[in-house]
């Protein structure tokens, strides 16, 4: 039996992003510690592989697509799980998108494609559930911030501009709605192997760079995230908010390694 504080039992999260990646470990985390899950993404076929994750667990889901440069579809999306569950206690916001190029030949349409989904896009599932949030006198809200909201990562800009603009939301929806009982922290995840970025990093000289730089040595393992997704979303973070909870495997402490 697990701490009842951590329990996320009769709580209903939206995952947005939650069908690959870092958005899925963290969905199927937040089943397994409970909670009826509702993962969501631009995809049909991965949104209903998702939902057979969560039912796999015994949770119950809701197979809706939405893309969080369209605020009609969050909006849908709320009112959707809103009809089937009563209300949203938890969102999480893990719609991501990254391209490497250097700076000098990056293109505007490159630089705002990135930066309105990874900032504009969690502003805009933050203001949709976030009402509703507000409203009700609860919630908890993960963003996923980067370790590149930290430190720059090479020919990156844009995805690194995203992730401190992420950090700051972060920090500024917490404070504006710390009152109103909800929480807005957000995770800082190292260098985690997923479809979006496993051809940088195996056998690389960037993939190489960041092991030497890590104190563990390895990369993440996506449940590795777990931890970090159930007790921000939890009541035993009641009184957390507008924090960065880096999972890097020592990553940002280091210096020297040897």
């Amino acid at each position: 039996m697990g701490h009842p504080l951590l329990e996320l039992t009769n709580k209903t999260a939206v995952v947005i992003g939650g069908t690959s990646g870092i958005g899925l470990a963290l969905t199927k985390a937040l089943a397994q510690a409970g909670a009826d899950v509702v993962p969501s993404s631009r995809r049909a076929e991965q949104v209903r592989s998702a939902v057979l994750d969560v039912e796999g667990l015994g949770r119950r889901s809701l197979a809706q697509t939405c893309d969080v440069t369209d605020i009609a579809s969050l909006s849908q999306l709320l009112k959707s799980v809103c009809d089937k569950f009563g209300s949203v206690q938890i969102l999480v916001n893990s719609a991501g998108r990254t391209k490497r190029t250097p700076t000098l030949e990056l293109p505007d349409s490159e630089w705002n494609a990135i930066l309105e989904t990874n900032l504009t896009g969690t502003l805009r599932a933050c203001r949709v559930f976030g009402k509703h949030m507000v409203e009700r006198g609860y919630g908890r809200i993960i963003n996923i911030a980067s370790i590149a909201s930290f430190v720059a990562l090479q020919e990156v800009a844009a995805y690194c501009a995203s992730k401190a603009g992420v950090a700051a939301l972060t920090k500024s929806l917490a404070i504006e709605w710390a009152r109103s009982g909800v929480c807005v922290n957000a995770i800082a995840p190292g260098v985690f192997p997923t479809d979006l970025n496993v051809a940088l990093l195996h056998g690389t000289e960037r993939g190489r760079e960041f092991l030497m730089r890590t104190p563990m040595q390895r990369f993440g393992k996506l449940d590795e995230l777990a931890g970090a997704g159930v007790f921000l979303a939890s009541d035993a973070a009641s009184f957390i908010t507008g924090h960065l909870l880096v999972v890097d495997g020592g990553f940002l402490a280091s210096g020297v390694n040897q």
